[in-house]
């Protein structure tokens, strides 16, 4: 018997091993040369808001590094790289890439014109010459964007249907400039100030773990709200009456749903993370590395990325690989990987 259950062992170490010898290896992630999402002395944040943001362990270290985390997976950490129509957003830009389909991106252009006061017309002059009458103009600060400024903007895209180099160099200078930098920080104060309110909803009694602030940053960034109560009551119901002796299995029915939507034709951005995260993420459960915040906080990200549903869920399998290595701390996003269980490197 006993050599029977050695055996055994080995066939799971050896499993293990041809595993992790099948993962598909770290694609390079090149760095792009822009200015780097960080703090910086001339950056303020108002004192009020750092007092509330401080009840939930953010200081202004701490706002920075989660600043410059968010701008990891939207902007390979740049505080401007603008990007075209790929989503349907019109624009992208900034390190939280706000857009004008969303309507995120017109508070953005407007504080920043509202901040440089008389200042604006020649300071917009001498960084967009050619496209900055447009991203200005009242067609494009209202939500929705009206024809006119949606038809100037697609013209500025090329034939491969990226945005032109004429706009995308002027946007970049417009959000590099440090009066935009201002205004990017303002505006992520106040989504933290928000995510502190949802935090103390979801999590209502719970400790506020960095982990769950964190998520809950990645996911008000990427998705702009959390489940109602009437589903968090739901599930953690459900969670609560599982059988022991189910609890690892359905944890694997959640992996298994994001690999098999990693495979399929109409999911992007993950081509390069979800084997590698499967494979990880199934090694924690074999070797007992998910605590019971961990459990709760993968079903919370399953329960939210079944709703993420722009472009008819074309970004469902990317928003759980998002919050996935956040709960988790192993995981592939975009290519850069952190962590490791399988000792796959």
């Amino acid at each position: 018997m006993l050599i029977l259950e050695l055996a055994g062992v080995a066939l799971l170490l050896g499993a293990g091993v041809a595993q992790a010898q099948e993962l598909p290896p770290a694609a390079p992630t090149p760095v792009p040369e822009c200015r780097r999402v960080g703090e910086a002395d001339f950056l303020r944040i108002d004192p009020g808001a750092a007092a509330l943001l401080g009840e939930i362990g953010l200081d202004r270290t701490a706002v920075f590094d989660r600043m410059a985390e968010t701008s990891i997976p939207e902007t390979m950490g740049c505080w401007a790289m603008p990007v075209g129509n790929f989503d349907s957003q019109l624009v992208s830009v900034g390190m939280s890439q706000w857009n004008y389909g969303t309507g995120s991106l017109q508070p953005v252009l407007k504080a920043w014109k509202k901040a440089l006061g008389s200042r604006f017309g020649r300071t917009r002059r001498a960084l967009a010459p050619v496209y900055g009458k447009l991203l200005f103009s009242r067609d494009c600060l209202k939500v929705p964007v009206k024809d006119k400024c949606r038809r100037g903007i697609l013209a500025a895209h090329g034939p491969d249907g990226k945005l032109g180099p004429v706009m995308l160099a002027e946007l970049t200078a417009v959000f590099e400039s440090d009066a935009m930098l201002q205004v990017q920080t303002d505006a992520y104060v106040a989504l933290l100030l928000e995510v502190r309110a949802d935090l103390l909803r979801v999590f209502a009694g719970q400790k506020i773990t960095m982990r769950k602030v964190r998520w809950a940053i990645d996911t008000k960034v990427q998705q702009g709200f959390f489940p109602v109560d009437e589903d968090l009551v739901r599930l953690r119901a459900k969670l609560a009456a599982m059988p022991e002796d189910e609890r690892w299995e359905r944890l694997r029915a959640v992996f298994d749903w994001y690999a098999a939507l990693g495979r399929s034709i109409d999911q992007d951005g993950v081509g390069r993370d979800w084997a590698w995260n499967v494979a990880q993420w199934r090694c924690m459960i074999d070797k007992g590395m998910v605590d019971p915040e961990q459990y709760e906080m993968l079903h919370l990200t399953f329960l939210r990325s079944r709703t993420a549903v722009g472009n008819s869920g074309r970004w469902q399998a990317l928003t759980f690989s998002r919050r996935g290595k956040i709960v988790l701390g192993i995981g592939s996003v975009s290519g850069k990987r952190d962590g490791d269980c399988l000792g796959s490197g």
